[in-house]
């Protein structure tokens, strides 16, 4: 169930928030005038998100080129790099 708080609890009770958003992974949904205005997280979540992010963004470009042909085998890849570090 997601933990949703009043605005004026950013201002009134901002360390209750801030210790919440530290010890749970998981956002804080902020709501002004009874509607849903904000979402408040830690630092670490967010990073935590964000990396997903680009991780789901580079397997897609990945499944993309395997798919478009533009990939090639692995065994070679990894043989053209030994051959770079030995030189």
């Amino acid at each position: 169930m997601p933990a949703i708080r009043p605005s004026s609890d950013l201002r009134n009770n901002y360390n209750e928030i801030s210790e919440f958003c530290q010890q749970y992974t998981e956002p804080l949904f902020i709501t002004k005038n009874g509607k849903g205005d904000l979402v408040v997280m830690s630092i670490e979540t967010y990073e935590l998100l964000t990396g997903k992010m680009e991780l789901y963004n580079l397997l897609d470009e990945g499944l993309k080129a395997r798919d478009a042909g533009q990939v090639e085998p692995m065994n070679r890849v990894i043989a053209e790099i030994r051959a770079s570090l030995k030189k």
